[in-house]
């Protein structure tokens, strides 16, 4: 049994042992083991030339961090083992190919951020090729718009098992302007228009709903060219995306922002409502927020609740 999630880049593949996914699960309702967000810092790698130097395949085999938020809000602290892999086709959502993967990292951990310290440039797979040649080969535009690696996550968690697919994004400057992605970082959340601190205890009461919004990241969303197809600069601007999650009640709407086809963007604006019934208890929140270009980051709040 599987349930399916691609956002921004992010896919998710989540299997359990016991029971299929609930046909009216909600992804913003944390109840379960998941994998809320994954990030690398730099999301992409850019090298300085597009000739093949020595210069510039060691700027693509650069160590990058590897982040992902790993939530499991009823494990009682039990232990998660993972294992990290690189691999050249994206189809390959869980790496099974194993003529086409490297092993990137592995080891048990617990609910929260796992951070890992990686090279997926410099990996190699067959007979000592570099696997970013690989991943180029099953491009069918040959790395025109990238060459974008899939970095594959399986955690599991008792008898619970998830798989989340990030691609790791390499460039060269393919046409004048372009430029490394920077990673979109949210400054802040309100709660019905009183900032939100990291660290701080809010008490919510009652059956609400609670206005949550996000400071305004106009001014953060990047302008940035890539190339067309006739090889021309082409100008284009974030529009961020941010996903709400929470361990109790659920996010209306679940996902806020990005852009209509006519390029009008929408508003970081979601309703929070608890749980019909439910005690009174501390809640876990979620902003996960994502550029479209590869780049993701995530702010975390809690807060206590009393109907």
């Amino acid at each position: 049994m599987k349930a399916l999630l691609n956002s921004g880049g992010l896919l998710l593949l989540a299997m359990a042992a016991l029971a299929c996914v609930d046909p009216e699960d909600r992804s913003s309702r944390v109840h379960d083991f998941r994998v809320l967000g994954v990030s690398t810092e730099q999301p992409e790698l850019m090298a300085s030339t597009c000739e093949r130097t020595p210069e510039a395949l060691d700027a693509l085999a650069a160590e990058v961090t590897y982040r992902a938020l790993l939530v499991d809000p009823s494990g009682e602290g039990r232990s998660i083992s993972y294992t990290l892999w690189a691999c050249a086709d994206p189809d390959d959502r869980t790496c099974a190919n194993e003529a086409d993967r490297a092993l990137l990292a592995e080891g048990t951990t617990g609910a929260g951020e796992l951070t890992l310290p990686i090279r997926p440039g410099a990996a190699r797979v067959g007979e000592d090729r570099l696997l970013l040649e690989r991943v180029q080969e099953e491009d069918p535009y040959l790395g025109l718009g990238g060459i974008r690696m899939p970095l594959v996550l399986r955690a599991v968690a008792g008898d619970e098992e998830v798989y989340a697919q990030k691609l790791m994004v390499f460039w060269c400057p393919v046409v004048e302007g372009m430029k490394a992605n920077e990673q979109p970082v949210l400054p802040g959340l309100r709660v019905d228009d009183v900032p939100w601190q990291d660290g701080v205890l809010p008490e919510f009461s009652g059956p609400g709903p609670f206005v949550v919004t996000s400071e305004d990241v106009s001014a953060l969303e990047e302008a940035y060219v890539v190339p067309g197809l006739r090889l021309q600069a082409v100008n284009l601007k974030e529009a961020w995306e941010i996903s709400w999650h929470a361990t109790l009640g659920e996010f209306g709407p679940q996902e806020t922002g990005g852009a209509d086809f006519g390029g009008q963007q929408g508003r970081h604006r979601t309703e929070w409502k608890p749980a019909e019934g439910a005690a009174a208890q501390e809640v876990t929140f979620w902003a996960v927020v994502r550029d479209g270009r590869g780049g993701s980051s995530w702010l975390v709040r809690r807060a206590r609740w009393s109907p």
